[in-house]
């Protein structure tokens, strides 16, 4: 099954740009859910080594910068590889580009590919909410991790990073820990490992004359072995841990999160996690599968005795499919769970953002 949740052409240009009309759905085959798909097993949950994932990188990537207005308190500029290079790489690989799930016509296949190469406009009212506290990342008594479910193109981890590299600085005795998830492995390795790169190089461009030498006027970036090196060296020096994984959203799922090693915790700290959402309850299946890994980590945290949230931003009726945000405040609350709306969108799709939090 596939359908498609048409904004502005391939992806996202510009707020100002975005389409107002209510997304084009093609019409779904009769089914009991949108997912999963009836003798197409989930992808199993599966970790990815950073180290592994960069020496798969090709020589040079091109880029387009999305930016996004924080509601008149200034503004955020977050890379993102485009498309049409993705096409080109996997036409030079052989891998067939025309048949790559993600870059046709349809925004998701069931069971097949979950819309990650596409930036949607949830993951834009994240950005907007998370810069409301972004202050945090500065607070030397807390050891954040955040964790985006249906990472993609990973906007509000993203600008998690970009505020990171400002905030914190060498000396911090504590892990920022960014832990990436989507179903498709090929999205990881495609969009959201190369948007971190191209974060990272922007912002330390001016600093450094590897990475000056290594920007194209064209909008590209060549990713030469003394980058990635160069790379690595900085997630280690300040601290910053990215870790990537893949599959169907599972108690194995959460299992492989939380054995992640990576020390989170420093002298007299405690561990504040968030976990991201955006445009990730868009069936009823979704909905459940989602609800449940969110409550599983965050019932994990709290049991640690630390602090776990989520912000969750979706549509407020999928048309069609099923899924809907008031259906997951719903189901929440049935839980137990703090619920409070933080932002909404009136105009055009009906959207907004809640925060999830569990009773202490």
């Amino acid at each position: 099954m596939s359908f498609s949740f048409s904004f502005s052409g391939d992806d996202i240009e510009d707020e100002g740009q975005s389409n107002s009309t209510a997304p084009n759905i093609s019409k779904p085959q009769p089914a009991a859910s949108a997912f999963p798909v009836p003798g197409k097993p989930l992808l199993p949950a599966t970790s990815h080594d950073l180290q592994q994932m960069l020496s798969q990188l090709p020589s040079k990537i091109a880029y387009s910068t999305l930016d996004i207005d924080l509601d008149g308190d200034g503004t955020i500029q977050l890379p993102r590889r485009e498309l049409w290079d993705v096409r080109v790489q996997l036409m030079a690989e052989d891998d067939g580009a025309n048949t790559e799930p993600g870059l046709g016509n349809h925004d998701v296949k069931t069971g097949v590919y979950e819309g990650g190469f596409k930036s949607w406009e949830s993951s834009v009212d994240l950005v907007k909410v998370l810069s409301l506290s972004k202050s945090f990342l500065a607070d030397t008594d807390i050891a954040p991790r955040i964790i985006e479910l249906g990472c993609g193109t990973a906007l509000p981890s993203l600008a998690v990073f970009q505020w990171s590299l400002n905030l914190r600085g060498y000396n911090t005795d504590f892990v920022l820990s960014i832990v990436l998830a989507d179903y498709n492995p090929t999205v990881l390795q495609l969009v959201t490992l190369p948007n971190f790169i191209l974060c990272w190089a922007l912002h330390q461009r001016p600093d450094s004359p590897i990475l000056e030498n290594a920007f194209s006027s064209e909008g590209e970036l060549d990713l030469t072995p003394e980058v990635l090196r160069a790379f690595e060296e900085f997630l280690s020096a300040r601290k910053i841990s990215l870790s990537f994984f893949s599959g169907g959203w599972s108690p194995e799922f959460v299992g492989l999160l939380n054995s992640d090693g990576t020390p989170g915790v420093g002298n007299g700290s405690r561990r504040q996690t968030v976990v991201l959402g955006a445009e990730t309850i868009y069936s009823p299946f979704a909905l459940s599968a989602f609800t449940q890994t969110v409550f599983s980590l965050m019932e994990q945290e709290r049991a640690k005795g630390n602090v776990a949230e989520a912000l969750v931003g979706a549509k407020k009726l999928y048309f069609g499919v099923g899924g809907s945000l008031d259906d997951f405040v719903t189901k929440a609350r049935e839980r137990g769970a703090n619920v409070e709306e933080l932002r909404e969108e009136t105009e055009g799709v009906r959207r907004g953002v809640v925060r999830c939090s569990l009773p202490r």
